[in-house]
């Protein structure tokens, strides 16, 4: 599937690429997935060259189509220099529509820059952009009056309604932000045969509330959120056709398989953790890291998150192994992205695997590349920026400290920083309303502080 860009690559080859000055896919949105990174910012160049053309007669529209694939170099590459381009070139379409006479194409230009501001809060973990988009969002619903603007403005208000819940809304709240999602999924889908990006769009609006539906689900442990984003993210993969549609139908299989096995978790059932695992295999088989690095990337943690929960539910050293691998080879790629949330997940979900191995195996030399490598993550994460990323961070290094001292049976100093670690943890998890997590800490420091009481008093 994917090797259709390497097939474009070996038809046009990189100096015939050139001459043609609208690109490979002539503006149709619906292509650009089938090109790997590579040929997509080649097009994102030519789409430059088309809009800045003395005779071009629609150099607005140009230009916004020109955004809208640097948006997705950014999404594939975590590229804050090709998003930068992206929000400007879509800012400089915005101001070459007339707002009065051509209200539909000034609000698309418009989502499109909120759209951009949505990504930069996904890709950098900067939850106070989600508010510059809903302004935009909102002046772009205000403008509407058909085509693809009006669900894509209703789209991106409910996506940023539910960021603003995830962190303390209860199922109740859920179930009200993912009903926001029916209307302008329902609106894209009837626009299907008008517009040709309209069918991919529809299966990013199901996958964006699948997402949202996970993070809840995980959170509050909710058997039914879980259940209703694996049915999102199915209906999204039996609609795609993974021969012309493969990096969207990608994101889908990726999307079932963690939500297939955050539901395995919640409900105890190791066969669903599987399929869940299988799932995301699958996934990869069919997505290159040449294609897009961030999904390829974010595929491989959610791989090796599946294989982590293989490990507890199983005990089998050799999962936790295969999941540190899976998170090493996300690393290729996030190294390159210090800002990205992502890296701080990976490396915190190493350090549990690589504790549990350790746990398993008796072997401290793994507890020791473990912590060295959790310090080196928590020095590079900010507690204003990501509050919630550095705590689990935190309770992460603790889980260490832990497993040090029930592999040795001796204390020099792991419990007291163990007990310090959780406190801190705790007090950001309380402040940010995340009562499982919170949980999570006061569990752990139980356990460690109990433990303290019961050891046997060493004669002095």
């Amino acid at each position: 599937m994917l090797g259709l860009g390497r097939e474009f690559k070996r038809l046009f080859g990189a100096e015939r690429v050139r001459p043609f000055a609208d690109g490979l896919t002539g503006g149709d949105q619906s292509l650009l997935e089938l090109l790997d990174l590579q040929l997509l910012v080649q097009e994102g160049k030519a789409a430059d060259i088309a809009a800045g053309r003395i005779s071009a007669k629609d150099k607005p529209q140009r230009r916004l189509d020109a955004a809208v694939v640097w948006r997705e170099v950014a999404r594939r590459s975590g590229d804050a220099a090709a998003l930068r381009k992206a929000a400007a070139t879509a800012e400089t379409a915005c101001a070459g529509f007339d707002a009065a006479r051509q209200p539909d194409a000034w609000a698309r230009a418009r989502c499109e820059q909120a759209f951009c501001t949505l990504l930069g809060a996904e890709l950098f973990g900067d939850p106070e952009l989600d508010a510059v988009a809903e302004t935009a969002f909102r002046e772009a619903r205000t403008a509407a009056r058909g085509g693809l603007s009006a669900p894509l403005a209703d789209l991106g208000l409910a996506a940023v309604d539910a960021r603003r819940q995830l962190a303390k809304g209860d199922a109740a709240a859920a179930n009200a932000a993912a009903a926001r999602f029916s209307a302008p999924i329902a609106a894209l889908d009837a626009l299907t045969r008008r517009f040709t990006a309209a069918r991919g769009l529809a299966a990013e609006a199901r996958l964006i509330r699948a997402d949202l539906l996970c993070g809840w689900g995980a959170r509050l442990q909710d058997e039914g959120l879980l259940k209703a984003a694996l049915d999102d993210a199915t209906l999204a993969v039996e609609r795609l056709d993974s021969a012309y549609e493969p990096l969207t139908w990608a994101r889908a299989e990726i999307a079932r398989g963690q939500a297939m096995t955050l539901w395995g978790e919640a409900v105890g059932d190791i066969d669903a953790i599987a399929a869940g695992a299988a799932a995301l295999a699958t996934a990869l088989d069919h997505l290159t890291r040449d294609h897009s690095p961030f999904d390829w990337a974010r595929t491989q943690i959610a791989l090796g998150q599946a294989l982590q929960a293989l490990g507890e539910a199983s005990d089998d050293e050799r999962a936790y192994e295969r999941a540190v691998t899976c998170f090493d080879r996300a690393g290729l790629v996030l190294k390159d992205a210090p800002a990205s949330p992502l890296r701080g997940l990976a490396a915190s979900a190493r350090a549990v695997c690589l504790a549990r191995s350790a746990e398993l195996t008796g072997d401290l030399a793994v507890l020791d590349a473990a912590e060295a490598a959790m310090k080196i993550e928590l020095s590079n994460l900010r507690a204003g920026r990501d509050p919630a990323g550095w705590a689990l961070a935190q309770v992460h290094l603790a889980r260490l400290y832990e497993a040090r001292l029930d592999i040795t049976g001796k204390d020099r100093g792991e419990r007291a920083a163990a007990i310090t670690a959780l406190d801190a943890a705790f007090e950001v998890f309380s402040e940010q309303g995340l009562r499982s997590l919170s949980i999570v800490a006061i569990d752990a420091l139980s356990r460690l502080r109990r433990n303290a009481s019961t050891e046997p008093r060493r004669a002095v």
